[in-house]
């Protein structure tokens, strides 16, 4: 027992994502490629993170983005080539760095071999590979297996002709489920997606969709919500199936229990901390944490149009940070992630912040003070310490967003709206807002042509128009920066780590819709964190619970006023005789 609670290089680790596509091109095709990334590894180390985490750079045919593997083994040849990634690898370990990749393993692509296999005939030694279920009749006519919605709309069923079956996809008809029932399947997806990239030094796994490989077998319909389409979501069946549990266990023991390494899950649909629990456990040997949607989802509506905007509040903004802050806690024996960026989701500052010029600043180091004095493990998206922002309104949708969900949230969008023009402008409005396409505009390196991320005239996206202004070249001159900022609470972070890693989290004035302020706490040292989410001035006072004379340890502005907290302002204090620094003494 004492042993598996001792600290874990993960745990002090702050993770720092990468999109592969838009990071940095070295070639000039006007793609991000892995020698790009390679070529930047100096920059990640000076921010002063730990970790990289790179987004899927696999064999595939790209319908998702690589989210669509036809080969677990090999490298998208636009991205590079195997001796390309031991580079990489190499590169990041010589430079005291840890290294981990996607693992996406709940479906292939279409174009994977064992798919192939499965869908030449009923009689394939690997039919059974995927999720082949057949027709029902229903007046006459075929019809799917149930009424369930894919996350990319449409039916999760997909008739396949030459065969006379449908298969499963819980997303994109082009990536099927595989079967985890199968225990020859999970041997196998041991052996080539997990063990092959573990015995050639990768540091770990972040697991995509870690709790949708059991499904609920009996395939049962979903209540119907909105009568105008067949196909309902669904989402309490896409996760936590019965035997998934036993699944996650057998990985661990299977793969990363024989080696030192990190295992983060994709965790969606598992609101309730109660639920998470079990798959974080250091008792229950499954995975060290999960990434949980909650917050990213915070102003999403649900439903058909799953992009849709609402209106969110701070309380309840709070009221998950706290909730997953309490996986941390001695007694859990667990852990937890915190983050507000990824590659699904749009930029924090123009949904959390303000991206408006007068505050732009601010909130993103306001925002970065939030992320990285919670316990746990932290993960920052490419450009996120760099404040980007939200794609311009004036863009087209139709036309400069690439993503996949935004193209059918587009399709469904003019099918409901029909004629109703407000309705079609709002839905546009949401999708510029929160569609996965804003984070995945080309990283902003300098004020060049194409931010200097290609020398190629055209690139696979768009480069944001705030390039001028946001980019790596200018921060790195200007001590103001919100790069600079980061550098800065990344040392702080590490400095006090009994404090910001490891400390107690205790939630002040929960119902307080404009600013938040918590306190962290180890032993008798505690910190207390002040975050203004407006555009006005707040006042404030300091906890009676923080102990201790408080010493203001940062600001994100130049002066402080005594009891207000000015627009989008952050600080941070600590009890002036506090012991906690890096050594713990």
């Amino acid at each position: 027992m004492a042993n598996e609670t001792l600290p874990k290089w993960w745990k002090e680790a702050t993770v720092y994502q990468i999109y592969p596509a838009s990071f940095k091109d070295s070639n000039g095709d006007g793609l991000g490629d892995i020698p790009g990334i390679s070529s930047k590894l100096d920059y990640i180390r000076d921010l002063g993170v730990n970790v990289i985490w790179i987004c899927p750079f696999y064999k595939s045919p790209q319908y998702d983005m690589g989210y669509d593997i036809a080969d677990y083994q090999d490298v998208h040849a636009p991205y590079g080539s195997k001796a390309d990634v031991d580079a990489l690898i190499a590169g990041t370990h010589a430079r005291g760095m840890k290294i981990i990749f996607d693992l996406v393993v709940n479906h292939t692509s279409h174009e994977h071999a064992w798919f192939q296999e499965s869908r030449r005939s009923r009689d394939s030694p690997k039919r059974d590979w995927y999720m082949w279920r057949p027709a029902k009749v229903v007046d006459g006519k075929r019809v799917p297996p149930n009424n369930w919605r894919s996350n990319f709309g449409g039916s999760v069923w997909e008739w396949d002709e030459p065969t006379q079956e449908y298969y499963l996809h819980y997303f994109a008809v082009q990536q099927p489920d595989l079967n985890w029932e199968n225990p020859v399947v999970r041997k196998a997806v041991y052996a080539t997606a997990v063990n092959y990239w573990l015995d050639k030094g990768v540091d770990g796994f972040r697991i995509d969709t870690v709790n949708m490989y059991s499904k609920f077998l009996d395939f049962p319909d979903a209540a119907v919500v909105d009568p105008s389409t067949p196909w309902q979501p669904a989402d309490k069946y896409y996760s936590n199936g019965p035997r998934l549990h036993e699944f996650l266990k057998e990985m661990h023991r299977e793969c990363f229990s024989k080696y030192d390494v990190v295992s983060i899950g994709e965790c969606p649909n598992t609101p309730n901390f109660k639920d998470v629990l079990p798959f974080v456990s250091t008792q229950e040997k499954e995975l060290d944490m999960v990434i949980q949607f909650d917050l990213a989802s915070l102003d999403h509506g649900g439903g058909e149009l799953r992009l849709w905007r609402r209106d969110w509040k701070l309380h309840l903004f709070k009221a998950i940070t706290e909730d997953a802050q309490i996986l941390a806690i001695p007694e859990h024996d667990a852990w937890c992630t915190t983050y507000l960026e990824n590659h699904d989701q749009a930029r924090s500052v123009s949904r959390f912040g303000s991206d408006a010029p007068q505050f732009r600043v601010q909130s993103a180091k306001m925002l970065a003070t939030y992320l990285l004095t919670l316990s746990g493990t932290p993960i920052v998206y490419q450009g996120e310490e760099l404040g980007m922002v939200n794609m311009p309104r004036s863009w087209d949708v139709e036309k400069e967003y690439k993503d996949l969900n935004t193209v059918d949230y587009m399709r469904e969008l003019r099918r409901i709206a029909g004629d109703d023009k407000d309705m079609l402008e709002k839905g546009i409005y949401s999708a510029q807002m929160t569609a996965r396409d804003h984070s995945r505009t080309p990283m902003q390196w300098d004020s060049s042509p194409n931010a200097g991320f290609t020398t190629a005239k055209q690139t696979w996206m768009r480069v944001n128009d705030s390039f001028t202004e946001i980019n790596a070249a200018a921060q790195e001159q200007d001590g103001s920066s919100v790069l600079a900022f980061y550098r800065t609470l990344l040392k702080l972070r590490h400095t006090y780590k009994q404090l910001f890693i490891y400390g107690s989290f205790e939630l002040s004035e929960p119902d307080n819709e404009d600013t938040m302020t918590f306190i962290k706490r180890h032993e008798e040292d505690n910190a207390l964190v002040l975050l203004n989410f407006t555009k006005d001035d707040q006042p404030f006072v300091v906890p009676s619970r923080f102990k201790g004379r408080p010493e203001l340890l940062i600001s994100n502005l130049p002066t402080a006023q005594k009891h207000v907290l000015r627009p989008y302002e952050a600080r941070i204090y600590i009890n002036h005789d506090a012991k906690t620094m890096t050594n713990g003494v």
